[in-house]
This record gives structure tokens, sequence and C-alpha cells, in this order.
């Protein structure tokens, strides 16, 4: 079960939660970014708002293993820096989405306990999609699950595994080279 901080419980029990989203894109640049109308510090670092983010994924628990994935999608690629970003590819970078809540007067409250990770992961699926009025990029992230549809082939003899480690003699009585596919994870 996930524990909140006391102020994220009294927050969270009202009848209306507002709430704000704080980005890390980790790429050549760290980019942060904020959900806020306005520029803010948190955790020694500041997240810009300048309107970039369009749309955040909802967290999502599961009770089954899947591979759902997360996605944060990005308007307003004005100077192309995200689309130059993905040409140089982002995908396996880290991207990290927290949860931010208004206290009653209006003000973000930017304690670091009092914020809720929502997503930490890797890119995994990036996109840029323009219809001529905005230009819209959106970073798909990882889903945990996402290795169990991985293949790695290995080839089990003495060459195979000469190739990883050339003083390995384990496979020095296997004859032959023969590839077997294995499915893991599914029925």
């Amino acid at each position: 079960m996930r524990t909140f901080s006391s102020t994220v419980q009294s927050l969270i029990n009202q009848d209306t939660v507002d709430f704000f989203f704080l980005i890390d894109l980790e790429f050549s640049t760290t980019y942060r970014l904020s959900s806020l109308p306005y520029n803010v510090t948190f955790n020694g670092n500041t997240y810009e708002a300048n309107g970039a983010i369009l749309e955040v994924d909802s967290p999502k628990f599961s009770s089954v293993v899947d591979r759902e994935s997360y996605r944060v999608v990005v308007v307003e690629d004005e100077n192309n820096t995200f689309k130059t970003e993905i040409e140089n590819n982002v995908v396996g970078k880290n991207i990290t989405a927290r949860v931010g809540f208004f206290d009653s007067n209006g003000d973000p409250v930017l304690n670091v306990d009092d914020t809720l990770l929502v997503y930490k992961g890797y890119v995994d699926s990036p996109a840029i999609s323009n219809n001529f009025d905005n230009k819209i990029v959106t970073f798909e992230g990882t889903s945990p699950m996402a290795d169990l549809d991985m293949v790695i082939s290995f080839i089990g003899s003495k060459n195979g595994i000469k190739q990883k480690d050339s003083n390995d003699e384990s496979f020095s009585n296997v004859y032959g080279e023969s590839i077997i596919k294995l499915k893991w994870g599914k029925v």
C-alpha cells in the first residue's frame, strides 16, 4: 500500500483536488517542465512553465503483469528542440513524472515529500505530429514489463561462448551449432 505524507493526505481528502505535473526529460540536456502557468523551483531545480505540457497519462495501478506504458505529450516545439533530441535518439533516456498539489490558498506545495512520483522509467517510442497549427511531441515511457517481449539470441556452442569470453571452457563438449527458440513468459 502506498503511503502519503500528512500534508498530501489532507489535500487529497478535500472535496476538490487541484494538482500539477513536474516532468524531467533527461536527454542530451535535462529538460524540466511544469504544467503550472509560471516557473517554479522544486528540489533545487527550476521547472519551466512555457505551456509545453499538453497531456500526461494518469497513474495506473495493475494487479496483473501487463505492458502498460506511460505517455507525456508536449506541444509547441517551436525551436525544434525536441525534434532534434529525437533525431539524436532519446530511446532509453530517463523520464520522470511527479504530481504536486495546491494548498487551500491555491499555492503549489513544493516539498519533495509532498509530491508523488507517478512514473520513473525510460523513453520507449517518441513521436512527432504536425498539424500546421502546432507541433505535438509525444514521449512514451516503457512499461516495467517491456522486457518480456525482448528477444536475445544465445548460441550454445563452443564457438558461441568464446564470443562472449575467450577463456570460458564451459561449452567445450558441445558439438555442432544449433539454435533453439524459447517462448519465455508466454504460453
